[in-house]
């Protein structure tokens, strides 16, 4: 009963919007996964919306997502498109592919368009920055979201002033050693952080994230990852729990658990009352309900997926991903389900208050 006391303090601290210590939201982290925290869940919950609610009202922003290549250089242990993975289906979108799928988007009233891709070694910095100068001409009201990994600041800086808004690199973990047995040698905790410095550095709105459950991970970890969100302040956060895929080293590891990874959602919306956050996609996997469930707890934008089909089903990530919602019928379905919560959707560019609580002191 002291352990859920105590956890309960914890949580009305930050809902005043105090920090607390690593040790602190580990603690918090272990108390709700016990049994018998629902009522401690439950408060957590309903001081997530509260705080989302003060931010953002009750709107759901949308995110037009067009996975523009699955190649990738890297052999990231939990990734299905990885280097190594030789049953991988590989494609690239050509730039006419892109284009019509963000007509096909801005038809339907989508006004931000995510552009995601594995670190593909034909990605030419050039093409990038014409492909963003040509859909912010066409579409000069709408947001271009990029995410394509690490790249040299100066790469960054020329895509910023082609016109793109926003960066997505999830950090996965914050811990050094953590990361280190998620990913090759080739690739550096350090150096994934300095690039989301970077990013906010020259202007992006930025995003970081990290997977739930993934493997080894422990409370001590999670409170880590909180830690460091709260000292980097993205304007986005992206968490998903970890699907295990047949063709990683990690294929024998359990998923992650959605109720955890609800857990998560809350407790950065009270950290960051201004972050944009979604409901995933690899949440609405594992559950039915989890767009849901994902807005109950403090996220506010879902990403219906503007990709062709074909190769829709190729982008796999982690098996069992979601792939055969038409974006127009996916849109119907999502207002549907967020008016029976009490939400609803808007279609704005939806941009984070990060920017303007800053400057309103």
């Amino acid at each position: 009963m002291k352990r859920m006391t105590d956890a309960a303090a914890l949580l009305d601290r930050l809902a005043k919007g105090e920090r607390l210590e690593r040790e602190a939201y580990a603690a918090l982290i272990e108390a709700l996964s016990e049994e018998g925290a629902d009522g401690l869940e439950e408060r957590l919950f309903s001081l997530a919306r509260e705080k989302r609610e003060s931010v953002y009202g009750r709107g759901v922003y949308l995110r037009g997502l067009i996975e523009i290549t699955s190649f990738c250089k890297n052999d990231c242990y939990y990734c299905g498109i990885r280097h190594s993975n030789r049953h991988a289906g590989r494609y690239r979108l050509s730039e006419a592919d892109i284009l019509d799928c963000c007509e096909a988007g801005w038809a339907l009233g989508l006004h931000t368009f995510v552009l995601q891709g594995g670190e593909d070694p034909a990605l030419r910095p050039d093409s990038v920055a014409r492909l963003v100068e040509i859909i912010k001409a066409r579409y000069p009201a709408c947001a271009v979201t990029l995410s394509l990994g690490e790249w040299p600041r100066e790469v960054y800086e020329a895509w910023f002033r082609a016109g793109a808004d926003r960066y997505l690199l999830r950090h996965e973990t914050a811990n050094l050693a953590h990361y280190r047995r998620l990913h090759p040698p080739a690739l550096s905790p350090q150096r994934r952080k300095a690039c989301l410095r970077q990013l906010k550095e020259i202007g992006y709105q930025a995003g970081a994230g990290f997977l739930v459950g993934s493997p080894w991970q422990t409370p001590d970890l999670l409170a880590e990852d909180l830690c460091f969100l709260a000292g980097l302040c993205p304007h986005m956060v992206g968490i998903g729990p970890f699907i295990p895929h047949s063709e990683t080293p990690f294929a024998h590891f359990p998923a992650g658990s959605v109720r955890q990874t609800l857990h998560l959602i809350a407790l950065v919306r009270l950290i960051l009352p201004q972050a944009l956050i979604p409901a995933t996609t690899a949440l609405a996997t594992l559950a039915s309900d989890g767009y849901e469930r994902g807005m109950l707890a403090g996220a506010n934008v879902v990403m219906p997926n503007l990709t062709p089909q074909k190769e829709r089903e190729q982008y796999q990530l982690y098996e069992n991903k979601r792939t055969g919602d038409t974006a127009a019928g996916k849109l119907a379905q999502l207002e549907r389900q967020m008016r029976a919560i009490g939400y609803h959707l808007d279609l704005s560019r939806g941009d984070s208050k990060l920017d303007t609580m800053i400057e309103g002191g």
